[in-house]
């Protein structure tokens, strides 16, 4: 199962000019091995780009994307990397959505794709990044 990031469906779904095609192939390719779905912070971030009535899910499902709801342990170790990054010093551009999206991958589907993987291997070591190549 991998999940995937808000960005990567942005670039989708408003049909980014430089990275709409290689988020999309990104998605197929993920979908060709497997189950592809997204958490609820996704589903938030989504739904607040989205200029329609419908649901983030309405959006997302016709792709073949699934939601799969953050366990209990996923928002704990989201909040214990959200607490490091502050101690590290981090800036308040960082939310605790961010955190969410990775603990969610990492300890429910093992796999992430996003645009952002500085971020995502930094805090959470040992998930597999998948990046759009634009």
């Amino acid at each position: 199962m991998i999940a995937v990031d808000s960005s990567v469906l942005l670039d989708v779904l408003a049909g980014d000019e430089r990275y709409a095609d290689a988020s999309s192939a990104s998605i197929e390719e993920a979908l060709s091995v497997g189950e592809v779905v997204v958490c609820d912070a996704v589903i938030a971030e989504v739904q607040a780009m989205l200029e329609t009535r419908e649901t983030a899910m309405d959006s997302l499902s016709p792709l073949g994307i699934r939601y799969l709801q953050t366990s209990e342990q996923a928002a704990v170790r989201a909040g214990h990397m959200q607490r490091r990054f502050r101690d590290r010093g981090g800036r308040r551009e960082r939310v605790v959505a961010d955190f969410l999206i990775g603990a969610h991958a990492l300890l429910q589907c093992g796999a992430l794709i996003t645009r952002d993987a500085g971020f995502f291997r930094d805090y959470f070591k040992g998930l597999k990044v998948i990046v759009p190549k634009a």
